[in-house]
């Protein structure tokens, strides 16, 4: 099988691409800003997600039976350029997928809900709190236009070979002496990347098409995930770490609880929690 994935130096894609390319199937995948690590698997493309002629043309010479669409995050200081390239990216990714006729699967987000209507199943009404959530609402509905597609909601993504962002940002200012508070009042259902990957693997094959929700089993504040990770990582310089709830205008959503009865009953791929990937990784 031959499948296409945007965002390959993302960090589920550094987990991704190496993951498929391992079972035989054969990978192609983007790069933007950041180019891939020498001897990276796959075959690596740069190239702006957003420019859709560029996109099509280099998927149409692939000719891939899938495309997992990873690229575009939250991590932009730059607010208006991340809203286009979630926007645009999936505008572009879905005239690909439609170029070729092959399988799309679109990574969407949890906070496309505001946490104050616990728990949300797929068919739950929207209410994104941020510019993040509101482009990631958007680009669902362009990614659902074309019929042959997916779109998983994943909560909080982690893994345990490579530092998660968030675990990379609190171990740099705890050791440069910052003030890091973790939320004890910020519920999320944290997805490990070994789940989405054969998730990912499982859907292209699957008549299945519209939203599922894919995150972990078990329900952890970010008070309580954030220790874990430290934890794993042998993080000990812990004397400006400090917990508190979240401050009230923040626009984080406080409690994210999904309901998976969709993904358990058409998946096989079990949907381990935090502490079962630990378990099983220790």
């Amino acid at each position: 099988m031959k499948i296409f994935i945007t965002g390959g130096s993302s960090y589920l894609g550094q987990h991704m691409v190496p993951t498929i390319a391992s079972k035989g199937h054969g990978v192609w995948h983007t790069w933007y800003s950041t180019p891939p690590a020498e001897g990276f698997s796959g075959t690596a493309v740069q190239i702006d997600v957003r420019n859709a002629d560029r996109l099509v043309e280099v998927v149409s010479h692939f000719q891939p039976d899938a495309i997992i669409h990873l690229a575009a995050s939250n991590r932009s200081e730059n607010e208006q350029a991340m809203v286009s390239s979630i926007i645009e990216g999936a505008k572009s990714i879905r005239a690909s997928a439609q170029a070729v006729g092959c399988r799309l699967i679109h990574m969407s987000t949890d906070v496309v809900f505001d946490g104050t209507e616990n728990p949300y199943c797929e068919s739950s009404p929207i209410s994104p709190p941020h510019a993040y959530g509101r482009a990631k609402a958007e680009a669902e509905q362009e990614v659902l236009q074309y019929s042959n597609s997916v779109v998983i909601r994943p909560s909080l993504i982690y893994g345990l070979k490579i530092k998660d962002r968030s675990t990379e940002w609190i171990e740099a200012s705890l050791n440069l002496g910052k003030n890091v508070t973790l939320f004890t009042d910020q519920i999320r259902m944290p997805v490990w990347v070994g789940t989405l990957s054969e998730a990912c693997l499982e859907m292209i094959n699957h008549e299945f098409s519209g939203i599922i929700h894919i995150v972990g089993s078990q329900r952890l504040s970010r008070a309580e995930m954030g220790q874990r990770m430290l934890d794993w990582w042998g993080v000990s310089n812990r004397e400006t770490l400090s917990f508190a709830p979240t401050p009230a205008n923040a626009p984080w959503p406080k409690e994210l609880t999904l309901d998976t009865s969709l993904a358990q009953q058409i998946l096989t791929t079990p949907l381990l929690g935090v502490d079962d990937v630990i378990g099983l990784l220790s």
